[in-house]
């Protein structure tokens, strides 16, 4: 019999957290007996996320435990209907916390609540008399709170091009701190009935346990510069001691009192680590040919990697016209991955699925079903058209989790890669379209230079995808129906040197046999990176206020490059990539070479063993308080 029931909450915002509660309740879950816990997982993320922990006997229940901030793209946060899902979720709220009170009383008998940002799992932990631990690296009162900030965000489409689909985005409009104070301070509420919590690395301030900085978290940014003012700076550098704490919330209807005061505890970092096998030149090669990758790329000394991934998720291409070009596909035989899926289907954001051109469709599909919002039917030119989602067209890379980004001319092949020498020939870049281009996404080089001259643009003045023919790019999040097609369609528009992975690929595996990654800050990718030495590419989300202490994270512990909006989507990526693996190339090196002798490879799982064994003593403790 367990020593101890935890029931764990998990937000349903998206990977990170997924990640970060399966590798914690993993851990748990190891402990030898006659200490080995029940862990109960309780999360609007699909099951299968959480794979690696089931594996080890974790219970998971399916409920709607949390709201969800709207992403449209990747990188855009829309502010009114994040607020509209927070007060639809906020109405249910009493009705939630009473089932989840009953369930933890009556049903698992559980002695103590864990929860990774979600903010009634700790309310109803208060309210049936039980202790909770907080898990986190940041609060959604902060985050929520944030949507006041008069930093308008004007994705960069809107600004430069008139392609019809970014149209039909919202204007940023910040939501008046009046009308969110009253919303946030529900959420606030929750996270004080917390105990204890585990802060993990990448924090920023979580103003339910300490006094200040407080509420709106508006204030701590400088809307100017799109960073922490320096006050916030520096108290993220101080001891948790050094902390005035809120006292402890009182348990509901219950004449004892808490016996032990509030406290944060700074924590590792809380990750999935890549198998071992990675490491050696057999294991990597056999990890590469199962995702459908070549083995004359296999070899690191010869071959570069960039990782792409932005979250995943399930989108349509617009129709187009004009012929097709020749592209690299990916491998038809596959092996399967043997290891649990990766949560890179997993879109718990409210990301966009469907037809980009209408992003209140976005949550339609999601797979959340408490996110209700009203989408416009497809037509049946549609319906008719958009059969199977595609990832290029003959202008264009539509990269799961992010708006399109341009093709520009092909990476110069390397003498030593080829024996065909990269010509120019007689392409130009035309001028933008206006808006009577029917076919905004037609081949964007489509406009012959008479003859070459001095005053012609050089070859180092066009963008590139890459920096030359040694590098290759893995895209991840690509669902079934997007493999099958690029696979076996004959006629996909991959650029040259573009592959797909497959969705349940092993992230840690992929991201420490990348060279460098690129994709959006998130705790999960961040986590994995800085684990891994793997430099980290990232497109900015300025509205999300985590933005700010994983960016910290990787100034300390990781390497860091921002890539404009601009640049990404016109695909002028390479000069990012040479500047990342430039800063990076020496530490992921020594992590291969380490990796390959076997050293370090046991340090997170020997944290993660001290980290379940102070859980399990801590509720062993506080509920033997609790009951004298």
């Amino acid at each position: 019999m367990p020593s101890i029931t935890f029931a764990y909450y998990c937000s349903g915002h998206g990977y990170g957290h997924a990640t970060r509660v399966s590798a914690l309740a993993s851990h748990l879950l190891r402990v030898p007996e006659p200490d080995r816990p029940a862990v109960y997982i309780v999360s609007s993320a699909p099951k299968h996320v959480f794979a690696d922990s089931i594996l080890l006997g974790a219970h998971y229940r399916n409920a709607n435990i949390d709201p969800v901030i709207v992403q449209p793209l990747a990188y855009r946060v829309d502010r009114q209907r994040s607020v509209a899902v927070l007060r639809s979720f906020l109405e249910k709220k009493d009705a939630i916390l009473q089932a989840e009170v009953e369930w933890l009383r009556e049903i698992i008998h559980a002695d103590c609540v864990l929860s990774d940002a979600a903010f009634l799992g700790c309310w109803a932990a208060n309210a049936a008399g039980i202790p909770s631990i907080l898990v986190t690296n940041f609060t959604f009162d902060s985050v929520y709170s944030y949507l006041s900030t008069t930093l308008i965000d004007t994705p960069a489409s809107l600004k430069e091009t008139t392609h019809s689909h970014f149209e039909a985005l919202l204007p940023d409009i910040p939501v008046p701190l009046a009308e969110l104070a009253p919303l946030v301070q529900h959420i606030h509420a929750g996270y004080r009935c917390a105990d204890l919590l585990l802060r993990l690395p990448g924090y920023i301030p979580i103003p339910s346990f300490a006094i200040n900085p407080p509420l709106p978290s508006s204030e701590w940014v400088d809307p100017l510069t799109n960073r922490f003012r320096a006050d916030i700076f520096a108290s993220l550098d101080n001891p948790p001691t050094a902390f005035t704490l809120y006292p402890p919330i009182e348990y509901q209807g219950a004449s004892r009192k808490k016996p032990l005061p509030r406290q944060i505890i700074p924590m590792p970092l809380l990750v999935r680590s890549p198998s071992p096998s990675v490491y050696s030149p057999t294991g990597r090669s056999r990890f590469l040919q199962s995702i459908g990758i070549p083995s004359r790329y296999h070899n690191p000394d010869s071959t570069k990697i960039l990782i792409v991934s932005f979250g995943g998720q399930v989108f349509r291409r617009p129709s187009r016209s004009g012929s097709q070009t020749p592209s690299r596909r990916v491998s038809r035989e596959l092996s399967p991955v043997r290891r649990p899926a990766s949560p890179q289907n997993f879109s718990g954001i409210g990301t966009a699925r469907g037809l980009l051109p209408s992003p209140p469709s976005s949550a339609r599909s999601s797979g959340f079903p408490h996110l209700h919002i009203p989408a416009r039917p497809p037509s049946p030119s549609e319906q008719d058209v958009f059969k199977a989602p595609r990832l290029a067209t003959t202008s264009h890379l539509w990269i799961p989790g992010a708006p399109p980004a341009v093709k520009p001319i092909p990476t110069p092949i390397s003498p030593t890669r080829s024996s065909t020498a990269f010509e120019l020939q007689t392409k130009t870049i035309p001028p933008t379209p206006d808006q009577s281009d029917s076919t905004y996404d037609k081949a964007y080089f489509d406009f012959e230079r008479e003859q070459e001259d001095d005053s012609s643009p050089k070859l180092e003045d066009f963008p590139r995808l890459l920096p030359d023919a040694s590098w290759i790019a893995i895209v991840c999040g690509v669902s079934k129906e997007q493999w099958n097609l690029d696979a076996e369609g004959g006629d996909s528009d991959l650029p040259e040197g573009f592959f797909v992975a497959p969705r349940d690929v092993y992230m840690p595996d992929l991201t420490a046999v990348g060279d460098v990654l690129l994709g959006k800050l998130g705790y999960g990718t961040v986590a994995e990176c800085v684990d891994s030495s793997t430099p980290f590419i990232y497109v900015s989300r300025p509205l999300f206020i985590e933005e700010h202490g994983l960016r910290r994270l990787l100034d300390h512990d990781g390497v860091g490059v921002e890539l404009s909006r601009e640049s990404y989507e016109a695909g002028d990526w390479a000069g990012a990539i040479e500047t990342a693996w430039t800063q990076g190339q020496g530490a992921k090196v020594a992590k291969r070479k380490d990796g390959a002798a076997g050293v370090g490879l046991k340090r997170r799982e020997e944290e993660g063993e001290h980290l379940a064994m102070m859980i399990i003593q801590w509720a062993e403790r506080r509920g033997s308080g609790d009951r004298a």
